[in-house]
């Protein structure tokens, strides 16, 4: 599947469903509130404003099974299964990275989950994690001005297989692994 023209943006965070409808009327920017990664596709292809906003996260299940490994709340196993699975979905085109996260809110999040975001993504692709307020003009301040920055690490094999070895609180820590 090739990349989009817009620059894709998601919004993660407990108000997420609330910000991306507002930001539907800026200059350039198409937003909504999807319900699937389905939808989140179609968004996309069908637009040709410069960004795309959405609130549909492709490693959403990643993100809570690395959490709950951390969080000793998984069954053994969980972890590997959904880092093979979301490899064989990038691999198909079924799902695509973003150009940035916008996390709202992070230090409302649970610990380890703050982690995810703060921890693990930043710590590949820095540019590409973005904190914010939970509002509307926060995260039009952040669309003005997007940093640039090295994309993903592709391919994604080393970073996904290695998020055992990823621990809250020690990610982005020189010398950790």
């Amino acid at each position: 599947m090739p990349r989009p023209n817009s620059t894709v943006v998601i919004v993660v965070g407990t108000d997420a469903e609330k910000v991306v409808p507002r930001l539907e009327g800026l200059a350039n920017v198409r937003a909504a509130t999807v319900k699937d990664e389905d939808s989140a596709r179609g968004l996309v292809a069908q637009s040709h404003a410069a960004y795309v906003v959405h609130d549909a996260d492709p490693l959403a299940d990643l993100a809570t099974a690395w959490t709950g490994f951390f969080d000793r709340a998984d069954t053994p196993g969980t972890l590997e299964v959904a880092v093979e699975a979301t490899l064989a979905a990038l691999r198909r085109g079924s799902v695509q990275l973003p150009d940035y996260y916008v996390v709202l809110d992070p230090e409302s999040l649970p610990e380890t989950r703050k982690h995810w975001w703060l921890g693990v993504l930043a710590g590949v692709s820095p540019n590409r994690v973005i904190p914010a307020k939970a509002s509307a003009a926060a995260v039009a301040a952040v669309l003005s001005r997007l940093p640039s920055g090295r994309w993903w690490p592709d391919p994604p094999d080393d970073w996904l297989r290695g998020l055992g070895r990823a621990v809250p609180d020690r990610v982005g820590v020189p010398g950790s692994t």
